[in-house]
Order: C-alpha cells, then sequence, then structure tokens
C-alpha cells in the first residue's frame, strides 16, 4: 500500500475544503436554524411528541443524516469529476498506484468533509434542543459508514458524470427525496399501514432508523437489519469501482 500517494490525494482534497471552510461551516449552521425554525417551531408547536420523545429532538438524527448524505455524495462526486474534466485523471491513472489506493484518498477526504459537516450539525441543534444520545458508540459508527458508503456512491456519480448538471442529477432527484421520505423528520409508524409497507422499500430508512436508535434507543426497523443495509450498500459500492477501475469506463476513451 502506497500510503505516500494515498496522503497526498487526501492532503489535496483536503485543502480545498480548508480554503472555503467559512463557507462550508456557515451553511450547515444556517440550514440546520432554519429546519429548527420551521419544523422545530411551526410543526413542533402541533405535534409534542413522537414515541416519547420530543419533536425537535426527534429530527436531530433526520437532519444529521440529510446533510450528510448529501455533502458525502457532492464531495466525493466533484473531487474526481474535476480531475476527469480538466484531464489530469490520466496522469493519476498512469502512476504507480492502485485503484484502492485513489479510492483511498478522495473517498477520505470526502467523508472526513461530511464527518465535520455532521459534528457541526449536533452541535447547532444541541443549542435549539436537549438530546442525550443511549449510544455514543453506534453513533459514530453510524455515522462514519454513512459518510463513507454515500462518499463512495459520490465518486462513483463522478466518473459516470458527462457534465457539472448531472453530478446534481441523481442528488437531487432521487437521492434527497428518499431521505425526506425516509423518516427524516417522522416516524414511520405515525403513517397508513399500506404506505408503512411502502416505505420499507425504501433503502434510507434503515440507515436513518439505525441512526434514530443509537439517540434514544428506538427505531422503526431492527437494529442488525439497519446495519446489514449499510454494510451491503457499502460493499456493492466497493464492487462497483473496482469494476470502473478494471475495465476502464468513463475512464478511458
Amino acid at each position: 500500500m502506497n500510503w505516500t500517494a494515498v496522503a497526498a490525494i487526501y492532503r489535496f482534497e483536503m485543502a480545498r475544503f480548508f480554503r472555503t471552510l467559512m463557507q462550508s461551516f456557515l451553511s450547515p449552521v444556517l440550514s440546520t436554524s432554519l429546519y429548527f425554525v420551521v419544523f422545530g417551531a411551526a410543526i413542533g408547536s402541533r405535534i409534542d411528541q413522537v414515541e416519547g420523545v420530543s419533536y425537535g429532538a426527534f429530527i436531530v438524527p433526520g437532519l444529521v443524516m440529510l446533510s450528510v448524505i448529501t455533502q458525502s455524495i457532492s464531495n466525493a462526486s466533484f473531487g474526481i469529476y474535476f480531475p476527469k474534466f480538466i484531464g489530469t485523471v490520466y496522469e493519476l491513472l498512469s502512476a504507480p498506484i492502485s485503484f484502492l489506493e485513489i479510492v483511498l484518498g478522495y473517498v477520505g477526504a470526502a467523508a472526513t468533509k461530511a464527518l465535520f459537516i455532521g459534528c457541526v450539525i449536533l452541535f447547532t441543534a444541541s443549542l435549539f434542543v436537549d438530546f442525550t444520545i443511549a449510544h455514543p458508540v453506534a453513533m459514530v459508527a453510524f455515522l462514519v459508514l454513512t459518510c463513507l458508503s454515500f462518499a463512495l456512491l459520490g465518486f462513483i456519480l463522478g466518473i459516470w458524470a458527462g457534465n457539472f448538471e448531472q453530478l446534481q442529477l441523481v442528488p437531487l432527484l432521487i437521492v434527497t427525496p428518499l431521505v425526506f421520505l425516509g423518516g427524516s423528520f417522522y416516524s414511520i409508524s405515525m403513517l397508513p399501514p399500506v404506505w408503512q409497507t411502502v416505505t420499507l422499500f425504501n433503502p434510507v430508512v434503515y440507515l436513518i432508523s439505525g441512526f434514530r436508535w443509537s439517540f434514544f434507543g428506538m427505531a422503526d426497523v431492527s437494529i442488525g437489519f439497519s446495519l446489514a443495509a449499510i454494510a451491503l450498500f457499502l460493499c456493492t459500492c466497493l464492487a462497483v469501482i473496482w469494476w470502473i477501475f478494471k475495465t476502464g469506463w468513463r475512464l478511458r476513451g
């Protein structure tokens, strides 16, 4: 393993992040504050508690997951798309480093950025509502696995995208709706039975449910299913990336 190459890619990507640190910091703080104003105040005044948890605290895990998922995808997709756009990806591919080292550098940096955003949102949320984390180790594990998994997905999207518009296509039209409909701001037990069944086909439900369990010890689906879902998603993304580098799809020619 060429750790020097991994560190070089990682530092390069993180340097871009620190150049816009103020924007990276202010954006999640403002968006989280707005969510609490809209959902916490407007809707929370009509919904006192959800399964024994105040509504303001209940939406905290959903807010974190919403931002972490979108940030992981956008950071990783742009990170690999830009070298492909300006042509420097060919220098990367011709260098004496493996695809695993390339992925570790780009995905590691994207996951680190998303993890930072998640911590900022948690701190911001603590200024609005009181909440405790029942299983802190599980919370960190879910947060890290989510950052890594969706950074891998973003890496795939960055290779697939043919222009800057396509970078936003999947996150805006597919991922964000799935997160909103995955129980970010409500419990799926509040839905009619038919829609509860339909919602279980949404893979994001299992991620949000497991993450919420780490906070409050309650979940819409079994914690075992949540862990299996995120592990399966991570392995699938790794397999797709391995195939991309093996075949050169969208990278060569």
